[in-house]
């Protein structure tokens, strides 16, 4: 029996994971860190789920490129 699977990231140390199709919407540890996370389609719009650190992480980025580099302050 062949298995189908998809790859995933870790929410917590950001390592491609590969996942079986058939975890989707349950909960996974990832081998690596340990973390526990659910397995869901990256290619969804709902992904990552609201439980995910992904979506803060995201979100701050957007936030630090929209300041822009910071400027010198003379001195």
């Amino acid at each position: 029996m062949s298995r189908a699977y998809y790859y995933q990231e870790c929410p917590t140390c950001g390592r491609n994971l590969k996942v079986r199709v058939e975890y989707l919407g349950k909960s996974v540890c990832c081998q690596h860190c340990h973390a526990k996370f659910e397995a869901c389609d990256p290619e969804s719009a709902a992904y990552p789920p609201s439980s995910s650190g992904l979506a803060l992480l995201r979100r701050a980025d957007e936030l630090l490129d929209s300041v822009g580099a910071p400027q010198e302050v003379p001195g």
